[in-house]
């Protein structure tokens, strides 16, 4: 039993050090996505841009449930082809790196 519960805790010690590594690499992404946003922006008027963004949010809170679930559904639906194309061009990688 204690060596049950010793492998348990150190599995879970594992897991948390590695979820943390994967927070801190996103945290330095955004970082830096937001670095660079703010350097490309620099000096020009993004009064437009804000209010674009306004005028989204403002769409998105005003969604019905069932526009936003078919816009979730959209989304979706874009990701899994997204991924199949990812796969499909992976399989044909694969069989050309076999066939020689």
């Amino acid at each position: 039993m204690a060596n049950f519960l010793k492998k348990a805790f150190q599995d879970m010690k594992e897991s948390a050090q590695a979820q943390h590594e994967v927070s801190k690499a996103e945290f330095e992404a955004a970082k830096a996505e937001s670095r660079a946003n703010f350097e490309e922006n620099k000096g020009h008027n993004s009064m437009a841009r804000a209010k674009a963004q306004a005028k989204k949010s403002w769409d998105d809170a005003h969604m019905t449930p069932a526009e936003r679930a078919a816009k979730m559904q959209e989304e979706r639906d874009a990701q899994i082809a997204a991924a199949k194309a990812r796969t499909a061009a992976a399989n044909e990688r694969y069989d050309a790196a076999k066939k020689k």
